[in-house]
């Protein structure tokens, strides 16, 4: 059984069932084996975006919320060791929400998945497809 966190793009391609999401990784997100979560700084982030109305972005932060808890995802708060691991990363990647992923997988003992080539450069937490 594996511990995972997708980033924020993973969680919106799952939801909408995107071609984007590589099927290596839709497998162990669908898979029963694994204990999936997802951070409340991916909602965070959705909320902003979504907030902004910007009209290629359309997915609403508290469906998605809903859906991921309906499908038995564990939600992952964000709390102060988090935060205070974001001051232990190195200076990588400038994103916040992308550091406060790679800071919860590492304090978490997850593995954070990403298709993203910088935040895979965090090492051992990161899995990159």
């Amino acid at each position: 059984m594996s511990r995972l966190l997708p980033d924020t793009h993973m969680l919106i391609w799952l939801a909408d069932d995107s071609p984007d999401l590589p099927r290596t990784a839709a497998d162990l997100l669908r898979s029963e084996e694994n204990d999936v979560f997802f951070s409340l700084a991916s909602i965070w982030e959705i909320s902003i975006k979504f907030a902004l109305r910007k009209p290629h972005f359309v997915v609403d932060p508290r469906t998605l919320r809903k859906g991921l808890l309906g499908i038995g995802f564990n939600e992952l708060p964000i709390t102060g060791e988090h935060v205070i691991g974001v001051s232990q990363l190195p200076d990588i990647h400038r994103d916040p929400f992308d550091r406060l992923l790679v800071a919860q997988a590492k304090v978490e003992g997850l593995v954070l998945m990403t298709t993203d080539k910088k935040i895979a450069q965090y090492g051992p937490h990161v899995k990159r497809f």
